[in-house]
């Protein structure tokens, strides 16, 4: 799973550089979720711009990586692709998530892992 951190204004973003979040990637997707979140403050948002596909293994990592953070911790979503945005509607995911139309600009890369 290839996941890219960096320090925003306001918030860690986590980028997505993966087409598909689905249950063949879920689990790892989760323990680097968790990995690349671990013992920082603040909201996270997690771009999704290169995501064109996600199912429910993918839907339900999403939430589990929400629920990692909280209470302490919002997992916002940024720049959701048209079919995930579908997904978060159908789901009424987009009730739970904070969906913004764009992931801020990063003040520099944190850490890359693959």
């Amino acid at each position: 799973m290839n996941l890219m951190t960096e320090s925003g204004p306001d918030a860690l973003v986590v980028r997505v550089h993966e087409e598909r979040i689905d249950a063949a990637v879920a689990i790892q997707f989760k323990d680097r979720m968790r990995e690349l979140t671990a013992g920082g403050e603040g909201p996270v948002i997690l771009d999704l711009s290169r995501v064109d596909f996600v199912d429910s293994s993918g839907l339900g990592a999403i939430v589990a990586a929400m629920k990692v953070l909280a209470p302490l911790r919002r997992l916002d979503l940024a720049a959701l692709t048209p079919n995930v945005a579908r997904v978060f509607r159908l789901t009424r995911m987009d009730d739970v998530f904070r969906i913004l139309p764009e992931a801020p600009e990063a003040e520099g890369r944190i850490r890359a892992a693959e």
